[in-house]
């Protein structure tokens, strides 16, 4: 599953949008210096994400939406189309 495929399933889980649980997020004081457990614990009790999940929101909310070019135009399971994440939504996303 690509990157951007956790991110649009947890916007089927939540029914917010990535930018928005971010948003969310930094509301409660998560930044760049939190560390995974109590945003996963968070994103567990208030929205019933799993870990895989979780962790993908784990790294945009500390580190923003740009992923490594590694799998980038790859063929792997874990390949995205671009490097650069969309937090915005689906339904809004540039085809």
């Amino acid at each position: 599953m690509s990157f951007q495929a956790y991110l649009d399933a947890v916007e089927d889980k939540t029914g917010l949008t990535p930018r928005q649980l971010v948003d969310l997020a930094h509301e409660r004081g998560f930044d760049e210096t939190t560390k995974a457990t109590p945003i996963l614990e968070w994103l567990r009790d208030d929205y019933g994400l799993g870990r895989g999940h979780g962790m993908a929101m784990v790294h945009v909310i500390t580190k923003g939406p740009q992923i490594s070019a590694k799998h980038v135009g790859s063929d792997g399971s874990h390949r995205d189309d671009s490097d650069t994440l969309w937090l915005d939504g689906k339904a809004t996303r540039p085809a």
